[in-house]
């Protein structure tokens, strides 16, 4: 928790909710990803996609994560090229999830 009491989760949300969101984004927040030992997370998912788990994020990486998540949600499956995700997500995967049928 900060100095101020907000929890990091919530910086990253509001971090993530001052940005305009990329076309196709949608932000929601959640209580929870099961994800405690690795601090802030989120979730890319979509409706015949893989959807993927990022962890170890902060209010800092706003920008990286709205830039992979425009090019998750440009994406027909969900599997954008290694070489084009931004370098946070390339290092802190905490999951990748097959597309649901």
């Amino acid at each position: 928790m900060g100095a101020d009491g907000t929890r990091p989760g919530a910086r990253l949300y509001e971090a993530l909710s001052a940005a305009a969101l990329p076309e196709g984004v949608t932000l929601r927040p959640v209580e929870c990803l099961s994800a405690c030992s690795q601090g802030c997370a989120v979730a890319l998912s979509a409706p015949g996609k893989w959807s993927y788990v990022y962890g170890r994020l902060s209010a800092h990486d706003a920008a990286e994560i709205l830039a992979g998540a425009a090019r998750y949600a440009a994406c027909a499956d969900g599997l954008v090229p290694w070489r084009e995700r931004p370098e946070i997500f390339r290092k802190q995967s905490l999951a990748r999830i097959p597309p649901q049928e």
